[in-house]
């Protein structure tokens, strides 16, 4: 959740009961990582993650120092998505005693991961905001197949955002789910209010992709800029990354969540939008999918009869 995981949010959601995570790249340097944990610390006293996402780049971020940070920190849990470059920074968790969660995309990378020794995966489907991966695979699937094919604990990511999704990871051996779209709709959220508004507005329709022919797809808000990506990656012969580099710049998609112009830039978002009916605190909405997910577990429940009646 880039620009999104900030401490307020993250301690919003660990005070609330579940794992909050505070964005590693976000802070912009690895001491001002150490000042957004610290900062988290004085806002609860439950535990909460940090992640450190591993995305191709020509200038990648200093990981191994923010790291470092992590671990001298002594955060208890890290999560991570990525490559092989995630590789060397998981073994150094490891090493330090980190419960470390790894986010894949696809049930191959989730099987190399456990190789390397994570502790928990987070099985992302192609519903999700952000980086989907390549394969086109929805989370339905994908964690089926991960009850079959993993042994390594595993969380749902991606289109999940009330009960009756938690209900259906439950069901399909997920240990839990990652929200990330209907966590940013909270109060506790930093996104400007116009954004927030704009999602409650927005339906499981209101989403396209960007990136598709740079085989770096992601998952975005349909607004106007990223209508004009997706028209010069449909061009016959496609786009180079330098001409449309200025439309999706990091810098443009913070000025909609710091201003709350919603066509000002790129910014990601899941179908998710089309269950979200308000603005609730993340106290609110955790206990309203606990609640949900209960009473779905045990209504399915009572409709299982051992004999036929036939």
């Amino acid at each position: 959740m880039m620009w999104v995981g900030l401490p307020k949010l993250v301690a919003a959601v660990s005070n609330a009961g579940g794992l909050g995570i505070l964005t590693g790249l976000t802070a912009g340097t690895p001491e001002q990582l150490r000042n957004s944990i610290r900062e988290t610390r004085k806002l609860t006293e439950k535990p909460f993650a940090v992640n450190l996402t591993f995305l191709p780049s020509i200038s990648p971020p200093p990981y191994e120092q923010y790291a470092k940070v992590i671990i001298e920190e002594g955060i208890k849990v890290a999560e991570t998505a990525g490559g092989p470059a995630a590789i060397p920074i998981i073994k150094m968790y490891k090493e330090a005693g980190i419960f470390v969660i790894h986010k894949c995309t696809s049930i191959r990378h989730a099987q190399a991961a456990e190789k390397v020794g994570v502790d928990m995966l987070s099985i992302d489907g192609f519903e999700c905001a952000g980086h989907p991966g390549e394969d086109d695979v929805g989370g339905l699937l994908l964690l089926a197949l991960a009850a079959r094919k993993l042994k390594t604990p595993y969380i749902a990511s991606g289109g999940i955002g009330d009960g009756r999704g938690l209900a259906a990871a439950i069901a399909l051996g997920a240990a839990g789910v990652n929200c990330g779209t209907v966590f940013m709709a909270t109060k506790e959220s930093y996104v400007h209010d116009n954004i927030k508004q704009a999602m409650v507005q927005a339906d499981e329709r209101s989403t396209t992709h960007i990136f598709r022919t740079l085989r770096n797809t992601a998952r975005v808000f349909k607004n106007k800029v990223a209508e004009e990506v997706v028209a010069k990656e449909r061009r016959p012969g496609g786009v180079e990354f330098p001409e449309i580099a200025p439309l999706v710049s990091g810098a443009r998609g913070k000025k909609v969540y710091d201003n709350g112009d919603p066509d000002a830039g790129v910014w990601s978002a899941s179908g998710v939008m089309g269950l979200i009916d308000d603005v609730p605190s993340c106290e609110e909405l955790l206990k309203r999918m606990e609640r949900d997910a209960e009473k779905v577990l045990l209504e399915s429940a009572a409709k299982v009869k051992r004999e036929s009646k036939l």
